[in-house]
């Protein structure tokens, strides 16, 4: 039961959170993505590989939240063990990095720089809140244990071994 509860509260969130930030917003930024295609060279392939593979990682940080830590990204329902496990093993904030490569592959497929300008601002915000919100109450919750993770895998650029703790 704890299980299905992560996993329905992971997908809740998703969509709250995510779905919102680099979904709704972009979406209602571009005019409902009624923006012409770039007509960059590159700029579509990029941004659609951008967009494809971020999507993908996001959705594999958020299985490791409800099926390793049985929990969800929400701060009102946390995981009840420290996720590290999978695409954690390489970056410590791969939901964030995810993000705002969505919304940055978006700004590649239409040549938007208010979107541009909107992945700067979510940028300072995600980091912002890591730094003051998320990486004291994880040092809290879960201790040596946390800091250890910390020490050895980067919160932003991810590493090229995976991190065997």
């Amino acid at each position: 039961m704890r299980t299905f509860s992560a996993i329905a509260g992971s997908a809740l969130f998703f969509i709250a959170a995510p779905g919102v930030v680099a979904g709704l917003l972009p979406w209602l930024l571009t005019g409902r993505y009624r923006l012409p295609l770039s007509t960059v060279p590159g700029f579509v392939a990029a941004g659609s590989v951008l967009v494809v593979a971020a999507a993908a990682l996001l959705l594999h940080s958020f299985a490791r939240f409800a099926l390793e830590g049985l929990g969800t990204p929400a701060p009102v329902a946390p995981t009840e063990r420290l996720v590290v496990g999978g695409i954690y093993r390489h970056v410590r904030n791969p939901m964030y990095v995810a993000v705002l490569s969505i919304i940055f592959g978006q700004a590649l497929l239409f040549s938007s720089w208010l979107l541009v300008t909107y992945v700067a601002v979510a940028a300072t915000a995600m980091v912002s809140f890591v730094k003051l919100y998320e990486e004291p109450t994880l040092a809290r919750r879960y201790g040596a244990e946390y800091e250890a993770y910390r020490r050895a895998v980067p919160g932003w650029l991810p590493r090229l071994s995976p991190w065997r703790g």
